[in-house]
């Protein structure tokens, strides 16, 4: 196997034209965008709190209890379209506040300089590029050099360009694509010695809300002057700059804002902010017997090969570094931490009910606590929103989540006839079960998360009142997003998602329960939740209730919930209904080729240890055109509509083909990829407790080193049954018992 020797980043020969080629930093808070262009030197400048006021932060979720019974009893009776009058009726479709860019930052050479470039190809000797391991983005070329990143350790966004004799015009640049045109533009710009600050505070329409971006400039020689709305810097060796965002009301101290920014040099900065970012990336990593000439190809000649080892390898690298970039106050929103227009699709929210889980998928596994820990600091800082949505929609204690959020507000607020998001009860155990994960991961639960899970029990014990003629309960109303059966309307009953979750979440509630009462209530209701239903096709249905047709052609897999993320249909346990779901993942369209929609299909065949049907549905990505020269991806084939769902994703979907583990249960190499014969992953964290190296070969065989943290007993599979031998003491058909701080060697025998 090739030995990996390159550094984890991406290039470019020339700056970016688009603002989706723009390579991007983050610290999950603050983003930069950085086009690299030396005539035009533009960094846009994005902050997770930037959302635009558009009313919907003052709505709270209708009351809508009072009406529950009859709509239940209206569907328990056949009525296949009563859902439709519960709530959607004569109620606007309100989108959650847009996410938008701030401004951005540009340097231009003055008037009549010698610095830049003229004509329309790139400067002698230019490079962009961006180093994964530190986060530094560098546009290069004869005569100068920018280099910027965003600081984990001082949350700010820093630039440094080095150049003899620097002759530039700085400004904040608000006017942005899709700026809406009743902004409230202020400005100030001020002269420091050796330096200056430049402040732009924009105020939202009809809004008390406004944001504020403070950008301090230090030169290195040369004279700083006022020139228009910024400032001129001619003959300076060097520029530092120091760029912060913050949203607020009011005014904002623009001293104290600038006097609270680091005075450290650039070395100095970089460094702090390398010893946070460095080890966390490192922390895992994939290497695949690559061309080393495709290795060292520019990242837009990359993706145009599709089938080459060297390209999976960097869009592995790729996604772990955008998913740590983009997350910390918040976890990645649909566009990550990043945009450059003001005219977000889906207003550049976290749609909960598919993407947001998809994109953080790899968090446990591919050892970024960062990401989940952003994670808990939205559900847990909703949870009061998602209380109200349970009393006001459903009149119960408990916890309902939204299907959308921009960040700030939990309350539901999707009310559409073809989209009945608020019908969608599961909501808040798929939430919680990421959580679950960390905790098991990491050995440590926060008692938030007992909480929340108690209080996701609370609403089932509430809410599922109503029996079917067989005498089990029915969840009533039910969705399954964002699908309707072919003979009925969008809301019905006993959706399988909502099966799912109501059963997940009354268990794992019992298993934490402090109580004896409390735990064997919550047992018995769940046992009275209805078997799955495996249709006519011999497909796991999407709707276990009598009648209701299946809907095949379409991008959401909500109904395989039970394969994956929840592990309760697999192949080892319950192998009849395994069967059963993968004959639905069969029969599954890719409708409009959504990116989630193939990356969710990857993640369940390879929980079924299909691994012909993971690569295919990664080859329908890889070959679709989805990736940007950034490397981050789109949401349709062609790079249409800017997305993360494809580039955070990935990298859970070719480490589930490869790992998968339970709290008492590892599988190696269940679905192996086509085309990717070897390959070595190391670093990935077991939810047992271990970490884990596994190496494999193009024999069949492979070495998987576990590292526990913790004492264990695991059941230990193969995708295929290969002979399994344990190196470190011996006996394959055992249970293998791990011990806390002793190394376990496994080697498997050719498949």
């Amino acid at each position: 196997m090739t030995v990996r020797t390159h550094i984890d980043g991406t290039w470019e020969p020339r700056p970016a034209d688009r603002w989706e080629d723009a390579f991007l930093g983050g610290n999950g808070r603050h983003g930069a965008m950085v086009y690299g262009d030396p005539v035009d030197d533009r960094v846009v400048v994005n902050h997770h709190t930037l959302v635009r006021p558009n009313g919907s932060e003052h709505l709270r979720p209708p009351e809508l209890a009072d009406r529950l019974d009859q709509l239940q009893s209206d569907l328990l009776a056949g009525d296949t379209t009563a859902a439709e009058r519960f709530g959607a009726g004569g109620r606007p479709l309100v989108w959650v506040q847009p996410f938008h860019p701030a401004f951005q930052t540009r340097i231009r050479p003055t008037p009549g300089s010698s610095s830049g470039s003229e004509g329309s190809g790139p400067p002698p000797g230019y490079r962009r590029t961006l180093d994964f391991t530190t986060g530094e983005i560098t546009a290069a070329c004869e005569g100068r050099r920018s280099q910027v990143f965003v600081s984990r350790a001082d949350d700010v966004i820093v630039q440094y360009v080095t150049g003899p004799g620097l002759a530039v015009d700085l400004t904040l640049d608000h006017a942005l694509p899709g700026a809406p045109p009743r902004l409230a533009i202020g400005r100030s710009t001020v002269l420091t010695p050796g330096g200056g600050r430049l402040s732009l505070r924009v105020g939202y329409p009809d809004s008390e809300l406004a944001y504020t971006g403070v950008t301090v400039v230090r030169a290195d020689g040369g004279k700083v002057s006022v020139s228009g709305e910024g400032i001129r810097v001619e003959g300076a060796r060097s520029l530092l700059l120091l760029t912060r965002v913050r949203r607020h009301t009011g005014s904002l101290d623009l001293a104290a804002e600038c006097a609270a920014l680091p005075d450290d040099d650039y070395p100095t900065l970089l460094g702090r902010h390398r010893a946070l970012h460095r080890p966390a990336f490192q922390r895992a990593s994939l290497t695949l017997d690559a061309d080393p000439a495709e290795r060292a190809l520019p990242g837009s000649e990359l993706v145009r090969r599709p089938g080459s080892p060297a390209l999976l390898e960097r869009l592995f690298a790729a996604g772990r570094y955008h998913l740590f970039s983009s997350s910390g106050a918040l976890p990645p929103r649909l566009t990550g931490l990043w945009t450059g227009d003001w005219n977000t699709a889906w207003s550049g929210a976290f749609t909960t009910n598919a993407n947001l889980n998809l994109q953080i998928a790899s968090a446990a596994a591919a050892a970024l606590p960062e990401v989940s820990e952003a994670h808990a600091s939205l559900v847990y800082g909703q949870l009061a929103d998602w209380r109200d949505n349970a009393r006001a929609l459903f009149g119960t204690r408990g916890i309902v989540a939204p299907s959308h959020t921009d960040g700030e507000s939990g309350h539901t607020r999707h009310y559409q006839r073809a989209y009945p998001l608020h019908l969608w009860t599961a909501g808040a155990d798929w939430l919680l079960e990421p959580l679950i994960e960390h905790a098991e991961t990491s050995g440590v639960t926060d008692p938030r998360l007992v909480g929340a899970l108690h209080e996701a029990a609370l609403f089932y014990e509430d809410f599922l009142t109503r029996t079917a003629p067989d005498g089990t309960v029915a969840v009533v109303p039910s969705y399954s997003p964002e699908n309707r059966p072919a003979n009925a309307s969008w809301g019905t009953v006993n959706a399988t998602m909502d099966l799912a979750a109501a059963r997940h979440a009354l268990t794992v509630s019992a298993d934490r329960s402090p109580t004896a009462p409390v735990s064997a209530r919550r047992r018995e209701l769940a046992g009275r939740l209805p078997d799955y239903r495996v249709n006519e096709d011999g497909a796991l249905a999407e709707w276990a209730w009598p009648g209701l047709e299946e809907t095949y052609d379409h991008r959401h897999l909500s109904h395989l919930y039970p394969v994956w993320p929840l592990d309760a249909i697999n192949p080892y346990d319950t192998p009849e209904l395994s069967a059963a779901a993968h004959r639905a993942l069969e029969l599954r369209g890719s409708e409009n080729d959504s990116a989630h929609g193939h990356l969710h299909h990857a993640l369940i065949a390879a929980r079924l240890r299909d691994g012909l049907r993971v690569s295919a549905a990664l080859d329908s990505v890889l070959a679709g055109d989805f990736f940007h020269d950034s490397l981050m991806s789109a949401h349709y084939p062609s790079r249409n509509v800017y997305n993360a769902d494809a580039a955070h994703a990935l990298p859970a979907a070719v480490i589930e083909s490869l790992v998968q583990s339970t709290p008492h249960r590892l599988v190696l190499l269940p679905a192996p990829l086509t085309g990717c014969p070897s390959g070595e992953l190391r670093g990935v964290r077991t939810r047992f407790g271990a970490g884990l190296d596994l190496r494999w070969y193009p024999d069949g065989t492979a070495t998987a080193v576990l590292h526990p943290t913790r004492d264990a007993r695991i059941d230990v599979r193969t995708g295929d049954g290969s002979t399994l031998t344990d190196s470190s003491a011996g006996n394959p058909a055992a249970p293998l018992e791990l011990t806390a701080g002793v190394d376990r060697v496994l080697e498997l025998g050719p498949r």
